[in-house]
């Protein structure tokens, strides 16, 4: 099981925020997740938005540091992309 976690350079909501993302499956990604302590309302479409004082918690866990593009990139190679305005086609992998 491979995580992948960018820098967290997205701002939002007064703070700064990375992608946590899995290039296999959600239900991968929703494990790791899990197993951190950060709630299934930071699921976004295809990756957990994660405040940057957690982004060492999720590297000491184990998710791999990557740069935005290839967050980008593994998403589409994986076929699990989702990008905002596009509804889930029938048959997409389970969220």
């Amino acid at each position: 099981m491979t995580i992948y976690i960018d820098p967290p350079t997205w701002p939002g909501h007064g703070r700064m925020w990375s992608h946590l993302v899995s290039d296999v499956s959600y239900d991968e990604l929703h494990t790791f997740a899990e197993r951190l302590g950060v709630p299934r309302r930071a699921f976004e479409r295809d990756h957990y938005d994660i405040p940057a004082g957690r982004y060492a918690d999720a590297v000491d866990a184990g998710a791999v540091e990557v740069s935005s593009r290839e967050v980008v990139r593994l998403l589409h190679g994986a076929g699990l992309r989702r990008p905002k305005g596009r509804a889930q086609t029938p048959g997409s992998r389970s969220s």
